[in-house]
């Protein structure tokens, strides 16, 4: 029903094959989308590059977001080699274990400014960048979870954080849809991945999210990269500043 022929993807956020920006990225190449991908550093570019190569990305580099050296580094290479970009992907968060396996209470301010820094503040700072290259109009998503709404076991600090990345989707998405810019949160329940391994307990978490939802089963990679394959068509273009829930109705459920 829709195509992304010869638009231009910014993946950011692919660790490996579970990745959920992994199943974002196969959902945009599939339907058409030119790609580029980005990774951490020396030690995770082993496990992205094969993926990008498998998806004949036509930029691979490397992606530090506290790194404004690197940022820039990336977008001029955009701007050379293709001229604009459509799609800006963000599916990164951080925190610091010991903030991360604590209490909201005790959390760090070292550590709460670094996880929102990763974790929000690149976001922001990522569709600023992106905002010249969309002239005619684009999409730019970012990854939240349902513990930014309501309490979360052992999700603790990120909770927080995820919240106020959700507010930024809407206030950007205010601001540049003038523009034909669209900003969204995807916010899929419980899923296997590197990131999610974090968090204390999560095999619990992820057992009662499937005893819960309403469908029984579990968000894929590949559910939440269909969804955001059609956020990104022109059969979108006016759906903006919406945290979508993919996690078979979990979140319905008090």
């Amino acid at each position: 029903m829709f195509a992304l022929t010869g638009q231009k993807a910014l993946i950011v956020g692919i660790a490996n094959d579970q990745s959920i920006a992994c199943g974002i990225a196969q959902a945009l190449a599939a339907q058409g989308a030119d790609l580029a991908i980005t990774y951490l550093n020396d030690r995770a570019e082993p496990h992205v590059r094969p993926l990008a190569e498998g998806l004949d990305a036509d930029i691979i580099a490397p992606l530090d977001v506290t790194d404004h050296g690197q940022i820039g580094a990336l977008f001029d290479r955009i701007t050379q080699e293709w001229g604009r970009l459509d799609i800006l992907i963000h599916a990164i968060a951080f925190c610091p274990k010991d903030d991360l396996h604590g209490r909201v209470t005790d959390c760090s301010r070292a550590g709460f400014q670094v996880a929102m820094d990763v974790s929000v503040g690149s976001f922001i700072h990522l569709i600023r960048k992106s905002e010249p290259l969309m002239t005619q109009g684009g999409m730019c998503a970012t990854v939240s979870f349902y513990g930014s709404e309501k309490v979360v076991d052992h999700y603790n600090v990120m909770g927080p954080v995820k919240s106020a990345l959700e507010s930024v989707t809407r206030y950007i998405a205010a601001e540049l849809g003038p523009k034909g810019i669209r900003v969204h949160a995807l916010s899929p329940g419980p899923l296997k991945t590197r990131a999610a391994s974090g968090i204390d307990h999560f095999d619990q978490l992820l057992h009662s999210a499937a005893e819960r939802a309403p469908t029984h089963h579990l968000a894929t990679i590949e559910d939440v990269g269909a969804f955001a394959a059609f956020l990104a068509s022109r059969e979108a273009a006016n759906v903006t500043g919406g945290v979508h829930h993919i996690d078979g109705g979990y979140h319905i459920l008090g």
